[in-house]
């Protein structure tokens, strides 16, 4: 296994799918061996893509307000690992964003996935997330999220926090009701380790 400032050099260097990806390279994750709890996301949106900081944008608003951390909490490296399926903005279709690279996580993700061994939690956030994560999900995101139960303590599915699924959100009043205290709880447990 390479060292981990080696291998994460490397990732940030990755220029993989170049190519495919209209708004060029910039690898977007947060790592440490340290961490106890794993963000598992989809792929770095525009303004992500262009601040360079993962989830600097109103999804993070909201996740971080699910989750109930700061902005200090939240970027501390040691604390939360925030790996996406797709390091790079994928770019834009007229439905939204992309979906992520698959090249990014056939390259790095085992590799990235092996130096955190001190993981307590892990948030699994969207539909690319979850397939590549959960065995045995339920189906569509929305039944997965609704069995969030079946994974309970260590896995915790979610939906994206995006503006966009505001509808999502409204159509599911069980989400904010049942779900986010436990997970608000959960996350606390897991970063007092």
């Amino acid at each position: 296994m390479n060292s981990f400032a080696s291998l994460l050099a490397e990732v940030r260097d990755c220029s993989i799918c170049a190519a495919q990806l209209p708004h060029g390279v910039r690898s977007v994750l947060q790592i440490h061996p340290q961490a106890r709890v794993l963000i598992a996301s989809q792929a770095p949106g525009r303004k992500v893509h262009e601040s360079g900081i993962p989830f600097d944008d109103a999804s993070g608003d909201r996740l971080r307000e699910w989750m109930g951390v700061t902005r200090e909490v939240f970027y501390d490296a040691q604390q939360i690992a925030i790996l996406p399926m797709g390091f790079c903005f994928p770019g834009t279709s007229k439905h939204g964003d992309l979906p992520p690279r698959p090249e990014c996580a056939e390259a790095w993700r085992d590799q990235l996935l092996g130096h955190l061994r001190h993981l307590d939690l892990t948030l699994v956030v969207g539909r690319y997330a979850q397939a590549y994560h959960i065995n045995e999900a339920h189906g569509s995101l929305t039944e997965t999220v609704s069995n969030w139960q079946s994974y309970w303590p260590k896995i915790i599915p979610l939906p994206h926090p995006s503006p966009r699924n505001n509808i999502w959100l409204s159509r599911n009043p069980w989400f904010e009701q049942a779900l986010l205290p436990m997970l608000k709880q959960r996350v606390s447990e897991a970063l007092e380790k």
